[in-house]
């Protein structure tokens, strides 16, 4: 658990610092792009609060960067991804808890995308998670489903035919609960460099 207890928001509903999670979380949920990190010393905060005003990030998060408790993921966090083979080809997606390992949810179908998969378990994860009323992150791994939740919508050009008539359906009911839900959980980009595998990787690679 992570002892830290000033949150810095560079991009949020108002930029600062803030000493409890709550007032953070107001700032950054449901905002475009917000970028928020926590730290254990007001004067690391303060440091990284006047750096981050001078700095633009490089890259663009759908939601966050990645918050974590020295330079560690969060452990009491959901993690999903997405396997396929051939692309398309079969397709399967899942959610892991990170901390304990166990199985969330797993999904199956005939043909599809990865980038479909890794939609579909960001949707699914945030979907679980209200229905088990519990606020905690979710990992991917993957860039271009962040930006499709950020955009609700799913970018993706495969076709819609007889054997992707059933996962176009559930496509349209995740932009569906997308356009109609709010969520409280930061969807967070999984650090594979510096982490290995997602914990919900299919281990094809």
């Amino acid at each position: 658990m992570s002892t830290a207890k000033y949150y810095v928001v560079w991009k949020g509903r108002k930029p600062g610092i803030y000493n409890n999670w709550n007032d953070c979380k107001e700032q950054i949920t449901g905002f475009e792009e917000a970028r928020y990190k926590s730290f254990k010393t007001l004067a690391e905060a303060e440091m990284a609060f006047k750096s981050g005003k001078m700095l633009q990030p490089r890259s663009k998060s759908a939601y966050a960067s990645t918050p974590s408790a020295g330079g560690q993921p969060i452990r009491n966090s959901l993690s999903v991804d997405a396997a396929c083979s051939g692309n398309p080809g079969a397709m399967e997606y899942r959610g892991v808890h990170v901390e304990t390992g166990e199985e969330w949810f797993l999904m199956k179908f005939q043909l599809g995308t990865n980038n479909i998969g890794e939609f579909l378990a960001i949707v699914h994860g945030l979907a679980e998670l209200k229905r088990r009323n519990i606020n905690i992150p979710v990992y991917t791994d993957s860039q271009t489903a962040l930006s499709w939740i950020r955009k609700k919508k799913c970018g993706t050009k495969l076709a819609l035919d007889a054997k992707t008539q059933e996962l176009f359906g559930l496509v349209r009911r995740a932009e569906k609960w997308l356009s109609e839900n709010n969520w409280v959980q930061p969807l967070l980009k999984w650090d594979t460099e510096r982490w290995g595998e997602i914990p919900a990787d299919f281990g094809r690679k």
